[in-house]
């Protein structure tokens, strides 16, 4: 059973998801603030769940699927895109900043990725305004990705090398038969007794 069921589950222990996770709470927070209208609020925070979702969805189909879990990762990664975009949109649209790789505060913002324990709440403090806020959003979407399009390369590999569920499924049944076989052989050959190439039991000196 081990050979055939693959290792599944585990996502909150996942760097990718438990920042989606951060995501996710902090875009929900964000349109509380910054977002009036109910039609964008409602795409940006769909966006942020499917994130989060899709990944804890492919770490639980992994065990039967590598490739449902390989699919279901490239959706999260295409909804955290999508959700980029939403944010660099706002700061396009409201004649605000993008902060560079290398200001000192996108820099801060990344630090605290090393951080233990970390949660929505370690990022608070630049929900204080859209700007912050927004560019805070955009370190930690772009750190999400990183470690998705990380996920998904590993994903690739290990589904070449391995196979999924129906090749290793084949490969489990085709070691139990050929068992089974050599089990049965043996007990013929105790008692005198050998198989034919037709299935017939014959005595070992015929």
């Amino acid at each position: 059973m081990t050979d055939l069921i693959a290792e599944h589950g585990g996502y909150k222990n996942l760097k990718s998801f438990q920042t989606a996770e951060i995501v996710f709470d902090l875009t929900a927070e964000f349109c509380r603030r910054y977002i009036p209208a109910h039609k964008q609020r409602d795409q940006m925070e769909g966006a942020a769940r499917g994130g989060k979702q899709n990944i804890s969805e492919a770490s639980q189909t992994a065990g039967t699927s590598r490739q449902s879990e390989l699919r279901l990762t490239d959706v999260a990664r295409v909804s955290l895109e999508e959700l980029l975009q939403d944010y660099l949109d706002f700061l396009r649209t409201s004649r605000l900043p993008l902060w560079r790789k290398d200001d000192p505060r996108a820099l801060q913002i990344r630090r605290l990725a090393y951080m233990s324990n970390r949660s929505y709440t370690t990022y608070m403090s630049y929900m204080s305004d859209p700007e912050s806020a927004a560019n805070c959003l955009i370190c930690l979407i772009n750190q999400a990705n990183y470690l998705l399009d990380r996920q998904l390369k590993a994903l690739e590999k290990e589904l070449r090398e391995k196979g999924d569920f129906r090749e290793r499924y084949k490969e489990v049944r085709k070691r139990q038969i050929l068992g089974q076989r050599e089990d049965f052989d043996g007990f013929l050959k105790t008692h005198g007794l050998k198989r034919l190439e037709n299935g017939q039991v014959v005595p070992l000196d015929q």
